[in-house]
């Protein structure tokens, strides 16, 4: 599985500006709610239940809030790369400013698992989030976010 089953171009935004998690989340649902045909508040609140269970920030600056959506048939993700740190309560405390919303189907928790393994993965690589973060625009900041990171010398 790569990020790219469940990542479009035209899902990923460059420089949003909102100023707290509470911010960054609701914008990021208006923009899920307009790509699904579905009220940003439906999905605004699914992503805040999840958030109310423990923070979706990973660490080094990266969040996944995620929630699973009633009818959804597939996952679909947005990434948002912000103009500026947001406190996220990460479990490294580091405010973050890269946030990768994942929206699964209701079914299928295993699978709910490893797409979101796969999304942390790539995203603690630090040669992905360091391409992301010099991205000039949307398409470059896809485009670190679906390129798998080299190998580390010796791994296979």
């Amino acid at each position: 599985m790569q990020i790219a089953d469940f990542l479009s171009p035209e899902n990923v935004f460059v420089d949003l500006a909102p100023a707290s998690k509470a911010a960054v989340l609701a914008r990021l649902a208006d923009l899920a709610g307009r790509r699904l045909g579905r009220p940003g508040d439906e999905i605004l609140e699914l992503l805040a239940a999840r958030e109310r269970l423990g923070s979706t920030g990973i660490g080094e600056g990266v969040a996944i809030p995620h929630a699973r959506v009633p009818g959804l048939r597939q996952p679909v993700g947005l990434l948002a790369r912000l103009a500026s740190p947001v406190p996220f309560e990460a479990i490294d405390d580091v405010p973050v400013d890269m946030v990768f919303v994942l929206l699964l189907p209701e079914e299928g928790a295993g699978a709910h698992l490893n797409v979101l393994a796969c999304i942390a993965r790539q995203l603690r690589a630090s040669q992905v989030r360091e391409a992301m973060r010099l991205a000039g625009d949307a398409a470059q900041l896809y485009a670190a976010a679906v390129t798998e990171p080299a190998a580390a010398p010796g791994r296979a």
